[in-house]
């Protein structure tokens, strides 16, 4: 059995403690970190980068677009570490959506910043830092909770083009006849589940989203995949002109709602961590 240690930032929370309610998680990673117990191996949680926490595996878990070459630095200590090299998801480096002046997208625009989440985690670190009285963690972070979406790039003011904290882009939701679709792929080693969320609203996410419904994955994006290094986490993805358009990627993905329908399988996500626990460790 092994003995897994979570590398959270240090100003995060993995696992949410309520007054007189059981502790809970909402990220995925909880959830399979449960279930690996179940099994009998154990898991604790080391808040920052210098930490002495030992352990046989570990999963570099740092909710931030960019992670700090600190907490790479411990996670190479261990064996295996799942995500050690996604150190950047920032979405300038991870779409293949982008739109440019004059390049001939002729659809709907949506502009979005180029920090994951709308730069809610980074956010919600700096808070955590000031309460206590540290330096932010992430100082020049700008939070944009709403995407503003044009319906043709001529709409879309100058400004956000030269904007480095933008991401201009091309908004392919899939019409559907309830709504509209997102694809996603959530995967842990060889395990992987490939879907649609359907929404009633044409942002897709969260709340929005009512049912899911299963799609095959797209061979380039299982190359994209293996070119940025993701062990596990959650691509979102669009389908256009039978091409495929890596959007968003997700090291830290949260637990997806049963109101969706059929989801991944976390005692799949579980299994497939599981081998490669035995793979290194033997």
């Amino acid at each position: 059995m092994a003995h897994i240690v979570v590398i959270t930032h240090e100003y995060d929370r993995l696992v949410e403690r309520k007054f007189f309610r059981r502790s809970d998680s909402g990220y995925m990673i909880h959830a399979v970190l449960e279930d690996l117990r179940s099994r009998g191996h154990t898991w604790t949680i080391a808040h920052g980068p210098s930490n002495t926490i030992k352990g046989d595996v570990a999963v570099l878990h740092v909710d931030a677009t960019r992670v700090d070459p600190a907490y790479v630095e411990y996670g190479s200590r261990f064996p295996l570490c799942l995500n050690l090299a996604v150190t950047d998801i920032s979405k300038g480096r991870i779409s293949e959506a982008r739109v440019a002046p004059g390049d001939g997208w002729t659809g709907p625009i949506i502009v979005k910043p180029l920090l994951n989440s709308g730069g809610v985690p980074e956010e919600r670190l700096n808070r955590r830092a000031l309460r206590v009285g540290k330096p932010l963690p992430f100082p020049t972070a700008k939070v944009m909770k709403e995407y503003r979406v044009f319906d043709r790039a001529p709409e879309v003011p100058p400004g956000f083009f030269a904007d480095p904290d933008l991401l201009v882009e091309r908004f392919m939701p899939e019409v559907e006849e309830d709504g509209f679709a997102l694809r996603f792929w959530v995967f842990c080693g060889d395990y992987d589940f490939c879907g649609r969320f359907i929404s009633r609203t044409s942002m897709v996410k969260g709340p929005g989203v009512f049912r899911s419904e299963r799609c095959p994955v797209p061979e380039d994006l299982r190359l994209r995949r293996e070119q940025l290094g993701f062990d596990y986490g959650k691509f979102d993805f669009a389908v256009h002109d039978g091409k495929s358009y890596l959007m968003d990627a997700n090291k830290t993905p949260g637990r997806v709602p049963k109101s969706a329908g059929e989801v991944a399988s976390m005692t799949g996500m579980a299994s497939a961590f599981e081998k490669m626990i035995r793979n290194v460790l033997g």
